[in-house]
């Protein structure tokens, strides 16, 4: 999975590949969220405020397991 580093105060990497979101957040953590649609990923890719959508749109709506 390809990681693409995005500006964010919050977020620093995000991958996405097959329903799969990864994201790595400056504080150090890596979380793998799985069954997330493409538009999902497709909008915060797009989202002005990376951090406010991941915790509008993701945070706590998907399965994820804590990578690091």
């Amino acid at each position: 999975m390809d990681r693409i580093p995005v500006q964010s105060s919050d977020i620093r990497l995000v991958g996405f590949e097959n329903g799969v979101l990864e994201i790595t957040f400056h504080s150090g953590g890596v979380y793998r969220f799985i069954h997330v649609p493409t538009e999902v990923h497709r909008l915060l890719m797009e989202a002005p405020s990376k951090g406010k959508f991941f915790n509008q749109h993701i945070k706590n709506k998907y399965t994820f397991q804590r990578l690091r």
